[in-house]
């Protein structure tokens, strides 16, 4: 059995192996603050403690950077009593959580943020629909993101969070750095690898310095599913430095081709990737995607393409879902 072992070599230890992925509620309040719905939500999930780490929805670090109406947001210091309400909750039930935090970029849209969405290319976003032209970034706008990222990070460390998981996959602002679709960058932020995650090592290392030993996730875009896309040696390289930056988990998902890939339904369809880049690095490695049998779970485990494994859509189907895994193995 594998799914009910602890994580014992990480800086976030972990009672057993499952996980519950950030999936968006759109329960928040119009300033995107907590509510009693997402309380009541986050209640019900983790009743029991069975899940050993649970990551809260994306938030937003700053209003440009707003994916979608009643989103949750991190942007404002006047949000933490309302978050520490959550990471209490979640707490006290008995699992541990980490909050996600993200700038949507180009995949944002005026009529949520009242601005241009941003990107770092003046290309549209191919993992949304009706996407428009975003305006570019210039060098001032990115260490604006990566202040932004900063705050966002004390203040889930002040609201009480066992951690913090920088978004960088599903089409979003960090995702479009990483992707050579979107990135077509010809200063230091973009061109090869190195460029393209540029940002995100400043990001790592702002972060490191604001919140000291606090654990760090980053929640990566492995594959854009597309032959001009990310490539896998690429992701590699990319989750390395991450990894030597500082980031002590990686949870791997898609990029443009966001949570799921076309055409392919079997269990665990993001296992090939997470398998590739745990062969990369040293740190823990988490896989989200289409597990919703224990025995599914297991085998990722079992084969070793994977640490953690985060299932999602099941439970948020069935609240009883994590119960009943545990529960099989007593």
């Amino acid at each position: 059995m594998y799914l009910d072992q602890p994580l014992e070599n990480s800086k976030l230890a972990l009672k057993n192996r499952l996980i519950m992925p950030p999936m968006a509620t759109a329960k928040s309040g119009i300033d995107g603050g907590i509510t009693q719905d997402i309380l009541n939500y986050y209640e019900e999930k983790t009743k029991g403690g069975y899940l050993s780490l649970v990551i809260i929805e994306h938030s937003y670090v700053t209003l440009a950077g707003k994916a979608s109406k009643n989103q949750l947001s991190v942007a404002e210091d006047s949000l933490i009593d309302g978050l520490k309400k959550l990471s209490n909750l979640i707490r006290n039930n008995g699992s541990k959580t980490v909050m996600q935090v993200n700038h949507a970029g180009s995949a944002a849209s005026e009529e949520v943020t009242g601005m241009k969405p941003v990107g770092p290319s003046a290309i549209s976003n191919p993992s949304k629909e009706n996407a428009v032209m975003p305006i570019s970034l210039d060098k001032e706008g990115i260490k604006e993101v990566v202040n932004d990222f900063k705050e966002a990070a004390v203040r889930v460390k002040k609201a009480g969070f066992d951690g913090v998981e920088i978004h960088s996959a599903h089409g979003y602002l960090l995702n479009q750095f990483l992707s050579p679709l979107t990135n077509k960058r010809t200063d230091e932020y973009g061109g090869d690898i190195t460029g393209r995650i540029k940002i995100h090592l400043e990001i790592i290392k702002a972060i490191r310095e604001a919140v000291g030993d606090f654990p760090i996730l980053l929640r990566m875009g492995a594959t854009d599913y597309r032959e001009d896309g990310l490539t896998i040696e690429d992701s590699q390289k990319a989750a390395s430095a991450f990894a030597q930056a500082g980031v002590d988990i990686l949870d791997i998902s898609g990029g443009m081709c966001r949570y799921s890939l076309p055409g392919v339904q079997e269990p665990g369809y993001f296992a090939p990737y997470s398998a590739a880049i745990k062969a990369a690095v040293s740190i823990p490695v988490i896989v989200t995607g289409g597990i919703t049998k224990t025995e599914d779970a297991e085998v990722i485990l079992r084969d070793k393409k994977a640490d953690l494994v985060g299932v999602g859509r099941a439970i948020y189907k069935d609240s009883n879902w994590a119960q009943n895994a545990m529960r099989s193995f007593e």
